[in-house]
């Protein structure tokens, strides 16, 4: 079988090994791909490999040869599922595979709100410590984090992940989802409906998919009913936030700040708003990208398609 990748620089820029792959057919891998680009270099290729390459119903529909579609990451929203289903074409994702690596990122993100190490760090190396009247100084507040409350929308794997996590720095949790197990709740751990959770939550962190009802949930609205000077995270999806709201609310203090993998529109635009906004980090959605993630990704993408080739199919979103 033919086998493409269409943009497989973003799993392996040079540190992973395409070998898995390449001993199942023709390979071929390209590092990005350009949407005018798309259906030549899929031409009758029978299985098709994307991480964010768009494949449209229309690019579907222009491609009588395929049979597969393997999406490196969890979510695939970048695939027209339907028009795969109608074609009864399988597609499979790769879940689970990040979720002790975007925990770790979100308190990487809360902590350096709360402490700014880098920052200070970075006055050390200036020289203001050596200049210091004290034998310590600090330009921002510092914040510890125990006793303090997170809340928590959605409670997938990375959801409780980030749970146990918050737990162990003696952080409350309420968890906003609509699957409760009560094997989770503790005397450090509920779950609430999310007008409680923005009630009562220091910091609020996101952890649910895009979807229409989800998508915009961090708005005006919302954030009006949440605590004077809450931290916001996002390493979900950056459609689930309202910009202009977001970036209106860390303006005014609202929103003390906001720890952000994640934007609308990604590369980032020069013009984003939340580049000017007051107290808001923001990287690269590089939550997930950790070695140890981007192999395990890639072994479950191989295994897909070994299963889809025995005839065995695993991780079907379809």
């Amino acid at each position: 079988m033919k086998i493409v990748v269409l943009d497989g620089y973003s799993l392996n820029p040079g540190d992973l090994s395409w070998e898995g792959f390449e001993n199942l057919g023709d390979f071929t891998c390209y590092d990005r791909t350009e949407e005018k680009d798309i259906l030549n270099r899929i031409g009758n290729a029978e299985i098709v490999i994307t991480n964010k390459t768009p494949l449209t119903g229309e690019t579907i529909s222009a491609c009588p040869g395929m049979k597969y579609i393997g999406v490196l990451a969890t979510g695939y929203n970048v695939v027209h599922v339907e028009a795969a289903s109608a074609k009864g074409i399988v597609v499979c994702n790769v879940p689970a595979y990040s979720t002790a690596a975007v925990a770790q990122f979100t308190f990487a993100l809360l902590l350096n709100i709360c402490n700014h190490v880098q920052d200070h760090s970075d006055a050390v190396f200036e020289g203001q410590w050596s200049r210091s009247r004290d034998f310590c100084f600090w330009n921002f507040p510092l914040t510890e984090l125990a006793g303090k409350t997170m809340g928590i929308i959605g409670y997938g794997r990375i959801g409780q992940a980030t749970g146990a996590i918050a737990q162990s720095f003696g952080m409350k949790v309420i968890a906003c989802t609509n699957h409760h197990n009560p094997d989770f709740t503790s005397d450090s751990m509920k779950y609430g409906s999310l007008d409680e959770l923005l009630a009562q939550s220091d910091v609020i962190s996101l952890h649910c998919p895009l979807f229409e009802s989800t998508e915009g949930m961090i708005n005006k609205n919302t954030i009006t009913k949440m605590k004077e000077g809450v931290i916001l995270l996002n390493t979900s999806r950056g459609p689930l936030i309202i910009e202009e709201d977001l970036a209106e609310a860390l303006n005014t203090g609202k929103i003390r700040a906001a720890g952000l993998d994640v934007v609308s529109e990604e590369p980032i635009k020069a013009d984003n708003v939340l580049l000017k906004a007051r107290n808001c980090f923001i990287t690269p959605h590089i939550a997930w990208a950790p070695y140890e993630s981007r192999l395990r990704l890639m072994n479950i993408a191989v295994e897909n398609l070994q299963s889809f080739m025995a005839g065995k199919i695993i991780n079907r979103v379809n």
